[in-house]
């Protein structure tokens, strides 16, 4: 099953070849606890770009983390990320993408279950 999803305005879109995770992830970090994500994660040979007319990027810290946005409307898309383990650790290679579930088509993320992760203590 594909799952879609797109930002407000519909210049970025996106699929993923997949299912919906069992819980979506919301971190406590500095970047994702302003920025309100819940946060989908799939490998990157799962996740496809359909359109990117006003993709943006930002990077912050040690610049591992590529933060996908929507220079148009705002709404945050996707982080291309290392595939960080839950105590922090991560094996210097492989990656993950974190989708912002609250963009995709037909899902209230906001109803499904979620785990925290302390990332304020773990970056």
């Amino acid at each position: 099953m594909a799952l879609t999803g797109r930002c407000h305005c519909g210049r970025n879109s996106f699929e993923i070849d997949g299912e919906l995770p069992e819980k979506l992830t919301r971190c406590t970090c500095s970047f994702c606890s302003k920025r309100g994500h819940l946060y989908a994660y799939y490998r990157p040979e799962q996740f496809k770009v359909l359109l990117a007319d006003s993709d943006a990027v930002y990077r912050w810290n040690t610049r591992q983390v590529h933060n996908h946005f929507c220079s148009a409307c705002g709404c945050d898309l996707y982080a291309d990320s290392p595939d960080f383990q839950q105590d922090g650790s991560w094996d210097g290679k492989s990656r993950r993408i974190a989708v912002n579930a609250r963009l995709l088509d037909d899902f209230e993320a906001a109803d499904w279950p979620v785990m925290v992760i302390d990332g304020k203590h773990l970056w």
